[in-house]
Formats: C-alpha cells, sequence, structure tokens
C-alpha cells in the first residue's frame, strides 16, 4: 500500500494487477444449492439419529429389565435348591430312622421266634438266661404285641409326608428352573434387540458424521466463491479510481494525503472484562426409582467419569462381588439391618465375597459394563434379603445420613 502511494506522489504509474477469478452468479447460485441441500439432509440425519437413540434409550430399559428379572429368577433358583436339598436330607434321615425301626423290630420278632419257636406266651420268658434279660424279653414281647404296628405305622407316615415335601421341593425347584430359563431367555431376546438398536445408532452416527462433513465443505465451498466474487469487486473498484486519477486534469493539485482505502480496518476494542456426610460416590443422579419406558428401574443411576471411586455408604459384609447379568460386574452388601445394597455398572470392585466392610469404605468405582448408555452407577435397596423386598433407595440412605443432591424423592 505504501509503495503504490508514493508512486501516486510521483507520478508514476503503477503495474497492472491481474484480475481475480470472478465467479458466476450460477456457480454461487449452485453453491448455495448444495449447501442447503446439505443442510437438509443433515437435518433429517439428525431427526434420523435423535429417533434410533431413543430406540436404543427404550430398548436398554427393556432389557435391563430382563436381566433384573433373571436376577430374580436366580435368587429364587437358589433358595429353592436349597430348599430341596434340606427336604432331601430330610428325606433320607425319615427313610433310615424308619428302616432302622423296621429292622429293630425283626431282629427282636426273630431272636424271639428262635427262642421260642412263636411271638406270644410265657414260652418266650423261659429261655431268658437271667431275670434282667427276662424283663428285656418281657418288654420286648410287650412292644411287639401292643406298639409294634404303631410304631411302624408312624414310620411308616413320616417317611410318606417327607417323601411328600421331597416331591413338593422337587417340584417348585423344577418350576423355578423353568423360570430361570425362560426368564434368561427374555434376556438374551432383550440383550439382542438391544444390540441391534445399537448397531442402528452406530450407523446413523456414521452417516450422519459424513453428512455433516459433505455440509461443512458445502458451506467452505460457497464462501470460496463469495470470497472470490468479493475480491474481484474490490478489484474492480481499485482499477476505477486508479483509471480515474489517470483521466484526471494534471492542474488538479494532488492531495499530500493518500486517500482512505475503502475497508480500512478500524482500531480493535479493548479485551473484554470478565463478568464478575457420607457420600456413595461423587456425581449427578440421572435416574430415579420410578416406571420407565412402560417398566420399572428399581434404583438410582448416578453418572459419573468411569474410575470414580464408590463408597458403602453403612457396614455390612460383602455376601457378592463380580459378574451379575445386565450389570457387567456388581457388588453385593448385606447391612446389619438384614438388608442388601447394590452396585452395578461398575468398571472395578476392591472387595471380596464374605469381608467385612466398614461405612464410608471404598468398594469399588464407577463404569460403564453390562447393558450401560454411558457412565453410571446404579444403586439399589433390598430391604428383606437379596432380590427380596426392593424398596426406593433414597430414604433408606437418608436414614443413614448420606449427603444426597438428588431430584429424586
Amino acid at each position: 500500500m505504501v509503495v503504490c502511494v508514493a508512486a501516486a506522489l510521483v507520478g508514476v504509474t503503477s503495474p497492472a494487477v491481474a484480475a481475480p477469478a470472478n465467479p458466476g452468479d450460477a456457480q454461487i447460485s449452485a453453491a448455495q444449492q448444495a449447501q442447503d441441500a446439505a443442510a437438509a439432509e443433515v437435518g433429517q440425519a439428525a431427526a434420523e439419529l435423535a429417533a434410533a437413540q431413543a430406540e436404543r434409550e427404550r430398548a436398554n430399559a427393556i432389557a435391563m429389565a430382563a436381566a433384573d428379572a433373571q436376577l430374580v429368577a436366580e435368587a429364587a433358583l437358589e433358595r429353592a435348591q436349597q430348599d430341596a436339598d434340606v427336604a432331601t436330607a430330610n428325606l433320607t434321615a425319615a427313610i433310615a430312622a424308619a428302616n432302622a425301626a423296621q429292622a429293630a423290630v425283626n431282629e427282636v420278632a426273630a431272636q424271639t421266634y428262635m427262642r421260642s419257636g412263636d411271638l406270644g406266651g410265657l414260652s418266650a420268658l423261659l429261655y431268658a438266661e437271667n431275670p434282667s434279660e427276662m424283663l428285656q424279653q418281657a418288654a420286648a414281647l410287650e412292644y411287639l404285641s401292643a406298639g409294634r404296628s404303631e410304631v411302624l405305622a408312624e414310620a411308616g407316615r413320616a417317611r410318606v409326608q417327607m417323601a411328600n415335601a421331597d416331591s413338593e421341593a422337587r417340584a417348585r425347584l423344577a418350576q423355578q428352573q423353568a423360570a430361570e430359563q425362560e426368564a434368561a431367555a427374555a434376556q438374551a431376546a432383550a440383550s439382542a434387540q438391544l444390540a441391534q438398536a445399537e448397531a442402528a445408532v452406530a450407523d446413523m452416527a456414521t452417516r450422519d458424521a459424513v453428512l455433516q462433513q459433505q455440509l461443512q465443505d458445502a458451506q467452505i465451498r460457497l464462501l470460496q466463491l463469495q470470497g472470490e466474487r468479493n475480491a474481484y469487486q474490490v478489484w474492480a473498484a481499485q482499477q476505477a479510481a486508479a483509471a480515474a486519477r489517470q483521466n484526471a486534469p494534471t492542474s488538479t493539485p494532488r492531495s499530500s494525503t493518500s486517500p482512505t482505502a475503502t475497508g480500512t480496518p478500524q482500531s480493535s476494542p479493548g479485551p473484554q472484562g470478565s463478568a464478575g456426610g457420607t457420600r456413595i460416590t461423587a456425581g449427578r443422579f440421572t435416574s430415579c426409582y420410578e416406571m420407565r419406558w412402560g417398566t420399572m428401574h428399581n434404583g438410582v443411576d448416578i453418572a459419573a467419569p468411569i474410575g470414580t471411586p464408590i463408597y458403602a455408604p453403612a457396614a455390612g459384609r460383602v455376601v457378592r462381588a463380580g459378574s451379575a447379568t445386565g450389570f457387567g460386574l456388581a457388588v453385593y452388601i448385606q447391612h446389619d439391618d438384614g438388608s442388601v445394597t447394590v452396585y452395578g455398572h461398575i468398571n472395578d470392585y476392591f472387595v471380596t465375597t464374605g469381608e467385612r466392610v466398614a461405612a464410608g469404605q471404598l468398594i469399588a468405582e464407577v463404569g460403564n459394563r453390562g447393558q450401560s448408555t454411558g457412565p453410571h452407577v446404579h444403586v439399589e435397596v433390598h430391604s428383606r434379603g437379596m432380590y427380596q423386598g426392593r424398596t426406593n433407595p433414597m430414604p433408606w440412605l437418608r436414614a443413614r445420613g448420606v449427603e444426597l443432591d438428588s431430584p429424586c424423592n
């Protein structure tokens, strides 16, 4: 710019500048249309992606409900197995007692018959070798004659009762096994549906990214053409001004100061001033104990980055730590009042089954395992033991002084 002004002062004509490209109206219009079309596709893709994400959320809720039902079925099956084992042991003991009673009666009867030739009368007593044996034989005869049938009948009744109890326990076990298999099948189907929903989201996200890039390319092309048009217009104005100066009369005095160039930058504004208890984990509550997508969400979700520490809200004993259907990994703690708290979707755990933990002790860390759509910990309370009497965790936690900053009641 200084060189051009100096040349004008001494009357020397500056060298000609080549004309920049001047895109036609058709080119700019086509670029504008391409940008508008790309923007429309991006909008459509965004709507489809949002719908796919909503479907994934619904599928995830259904899958979590199915996984929850399987966990309940697994716990019921374990209790049924324990009941069946007890019934079998009792039946075995009843059979052994009945067989022993039968054997004792048969032994006494056989000995009495061998000695006396019959089972009644005084002849059996004549073979007694001493008074003590005579009393025993007399008692045996009385037992055989008066009580044998009743004792054997009682033993038989006990055996039948225990057999019925064992049969009922086995039937209940079979029902629970069938229920567990049905729950597992439902969980597998829900997981497959969730996988399809996640694949759809991934496909839509990929398509959205491609369309976003196409929109960006179209925007850049339009800006490039508009920039070239603007540059050409500035150049043409400069050429017209130069021609006007050269055609002006020579008697016209030249200004000792250079004209103010169009678009001379103004001074930039100055810099603007700036506007002036116990916890389970540090995070944000994202889901409450409530119905969600038509299924019951039996706990609360606390979102936090993977690796965020999780602490025991109260003292208790670890009853399970490791893999859990739907949760990926989970920790279960039975507290001193008998209630059980559950921590699911964790990334890792730092306690073992049977271990005693204190309130505030580190037990696990937040993760994104299992059927989870983002890093968080799922917390449940079972008031009457494992998967029995599930209740809203919030009152339970507040009653134990746990600090809660939550919209959940």
